[in-house]
């Protein structure tokens, strides 16, 4: 929680690739679904028009149980170090609204970035945790599937 009591989600990580290659792998639906959604989660499909005013929608299937989908509106477009976007469950639970998401990304070295999310505002703590965890997860794919495109 902010100082002024928002409810945000801040993460940051170091992945394998420069900015280019790792914006692809954000932005470019055949490669969201191989890495987006908790573990154990499957995407069906993605569809994206990538740029400011175009929408998006993902199908995520969890392991058991019905596909659900998260859909939004992309607000900026910076290739290769800026993506944002809103953030809404097409059947929201009672806790949910609305957030934003935004992506900063930056070359560390010759051969890493570093990505930074920043997610709010969250109706409930509860929410922020539950999408720390899937994001975590999803996150954490990615930095699996940029490094072993280096072997």
């Amino acid at each position: 929680m902010t100082q002024d009591g928002e409810v945000r989600l801040h993460l940051q990580l170091t992945l394998d690739g420069l900015c280019p290659v790792v914006f692809r792998e954000l932005t470019e639906p055949r490669e969201m679904a191989r890495w987006w959604g908790p573990d154990g989660f499957t995407i069906p499909s993605v569809e994206s028009d990538l740029r400011p005013g175009g929408t998006y929608r993902i199908a995520m299937q969890p392991p058991e149980g019905d596909p659900f989908y998260l859909e939004g509106e992309f607000i900026e477009v910076e290739p290769p170090v800026r993506l944002s976007y809103t953030f809404r469950w097409e059947d929201p639970d009672p806790e949910d609204q609305e957030t934003v998401v935004t992506l900063s990304l930056h070359d560390i070295d010759a051969a890493r970035s570093e990505l930074v999310l920043d997610q709010g505002d969250f109706a409930t703590e509860r929410r922020r945790a539950f999408h720390k965890e899937g994001w975590s997860q999803s996150l954490g794919k990615l930095g699996e599937l940029l490094a072993s495109q280096l072997d």
